[in-house]
């Protein structure tokens, strides 16, 4: 009879809730292997469940494809609400097809898993590019014009030429057909890839600034309006990345001016 470590082994082969290795096993009443049974089963179920999703987020890029275009860039940004630091923003062009597992809408990824996800798209993508606008251009031009700009600068930077734009709730004037879907980065994987790559380089930046200017808490709040970033803010006062067209740092200025 075989042990429950060699079956470990066995199930690990298996890829299908019909495989025959099941029957064969059923009789053998040990504890450890029905565990490890019930165990694999329901592995081979969030495998299958898992593709259902990420086929389901294909839904736009089929519908391209099938138009026989190849080179869809998603475009998604991170950094609006923050009072501290740039927008990013990033591009990428997936290979036609392709799934990466785990890959969401990075406000739905737990933090210790960006990065691992960030790597897969870094190494499966055909193209990245990133946009980085700083908070002096943001308090010029007003958020929303800088996303903007942070999103054509992502697509400049991209080392192919798209054939089609799926971006995150937002219509760029470039000579580019393209394609705006609300809450794109839960329904697109080409945008779920431009988002993970525009929050982690973003928390990166953050994470240098911290150091740059300690007593905010940057690494940890990536620039938003938290508990420490206000005892910060009113402490130690605005730093250089602080966007002073932000309340509170607005009113802060005002009333340093007038005093």
């Amino acid at each position: 009879m075989p042990t429950i470590k060699e079956i470990k082994e066995l199930l690990a082969s298996v890829h299908q809730l019909d495989s025959p290795i099941f029957n064969e096993l059923a009789n053998d009443s040990r504890t450890g292997v029905v565990k490890e049974i019930q165990k694999r089963k329901q592995a081979i179920q969030a495998d299958i469940d898992e593709n259902i999703r990420l086929e389901n987020m294909l839904t736009y890029e089929k519908e391209l494809y099938n138009q026989g275009l190849a080179l869809i860039a998603g475009v998604d940004e991170v950094g609006r609400g923050p009072l501290a630091g740039p927008v990013v923003a990033a591009a990428v062009i997936l290979p036609q097809g392709c799934k990466i597992k785990g890959l969401n809408d990075s406000k739905k990824i737990s933090k210790k898993k960006h990065f691992e996800i960030f790597q897969a798209v870094q190494e499966q993508a055909l193209s990245i590019g990133i946009g980085i606008i700083d908070n002096q251009v943001i308090d010029q031009v007003n958020i929303y014009e800088a996303t903007k700009l942070a999103m054509k600068e992502a697509i400049a930077q991209l080392s192919l030429q798209p054939q089609h734009l799926l971006i995150d709730a937002m219509k760029l004037d470039l000579p580019i057909f393209q394609t705006s879907i609300i809450k794109g980065d839960a329904h697109s994987l080409s945008i779920a890839a431009a988002s993970i790559v525009a929050k982690v380089t973003r928390d990166e930046l953050m994470k240098d600034y911290d150091i740059q200017f300690p007593g905010y808490d940057f690494s940890a709040n990536a620039g938003y309006g938290t508990a420490k970033h206000l005892e910060g803010l009113e402490k130690q006062g605005i730093t250089p990345i602080h966007r002073l067209s932000f309340e509170p740092i607005k009113s802060m200025v005002s009333s340093k001016q007038e005093s």
